[in-house]
């Protein structure tokens, strides 16, 4: 297998809304996101994947040192991990830099460390690694002109997260993991026992229409933050928002079922919103 099909097949198995928007690119850029996504999912499936955080944490380091070194010798492909060699080549032309890479790895390592967010401000922390950082990444590769087009992906990223966090608080919580910061858990008296426990009330209810809220402010301020001279190259970002953003109202007219399973879109839905996005310009953000 290639390092080209290994990537490949990465993002087409992991199911993402991103593969969707890749459908629709040029082959040179489809090339450079498939490959860096492919990077996101080796190191977030670290975390996911490991049940021993001592063992994630060696295995995290390795890929920080594998960066570090890929960067330092970009035309050594002797050992490389697939993901990297399929990468590196294109790194130039699209501007991907290793701190963008070392930040995603960073903000995996946090899952390791963390568990609880105490306020909205530490909480973006990991959201700026984990998401906000791979949007600006994306907005290069999908072929950014304009500086204020980072503003936009970074925020625009940050909204896929906060809309993600919705979408798995069940599922986190079963892992240990609570990402609703504590302040805001207080705030609407909702306690961390009672997410483990699938246990709904209107309490629940409150905190996630405030979690949404936040999340569709996310998605507005990305939208106007968006220049118009980018707007046309930036369509895959417009893609997945129209696919997250439709996700969210989802959750949302299901009453934030969200303790006791994952709610999705079907492949086909995916599609058709991001060719909505391609050949009309719709967007449901």
């Amino acid at each position: 297998m290639t390092p080209q099909e290994y990537v490949q097949q990465k993002a087409a198995a992991s199911g993402s809304s991103f593969y969707y928007a890749f459908l629709f690119l040029p082959k040179e850029r489809r090339a450079a996101i498939t490959a860096f996504y492919a990077f996101c999912r080796e190191v977030d499936d670290v975390v996911d994947e490991t049940s021993d955080a001592s063992v994630a944490a060696t295995k995290l380091a390795w890929w920080a040192k594998e960066v570090a070194q890929a960067f330092a010798l970009p035309y050594v492909e002797h050992n490389r991990h697939p993901v990297m060699k399929a990468l590196m080549p294109l790194t130039a032309a699209y501007k991907i830099e290793e701190h963008h890479l070392q930040a995603v790895i960073e903000g995996c390592r946090m899952d390791l460390e963390q568990t609880r967010y105490l306020d909205y401000p530490n909480l973006q922390r990991y959201c700026h690694l984990v998401a906000g950082v791979v949007g600006e990444v994306a907005a290069r590769i999908f072929g950014q002109t304009d500086a204020q087009t980072t503003r936009y992906a970074h925020t625009l990223g940050q909204a896929f997260q906060l809309t993600n966090i919705i979408r798995d608080v069940g599922e986190d919580a079963q892992r240990g993991r609570i990402y609703l910061p504590v302040s805001e858990l207080q705030q609407f008296d909702v306690k961390a026992h009672e997410l483990g426990k699938k246990a709904y009330s209107e309490r629940f209810t409150a905190l996630m229409k405030f979690q949404a809220a936040r999340a569709h402010a996310l998605y507005d301020e990305a939208m106007g933050l968006l220049p118009a001279a980018d707007r046309r190259t930036q369509k895959p970002g417009l893609m997945m928002a129209s696919i997250y953003r439709t996700l969210l109202r989802e959750i949302e007219r299901d009453n934030f079922q969200v303790l006791h399973q994952r709610t999705s879109l079907t492949p086909l839905r995916k599609f058709w919103l991001a060719w909505k996005v391609q050949a009309l310009g719709m967007s449901a953000a």
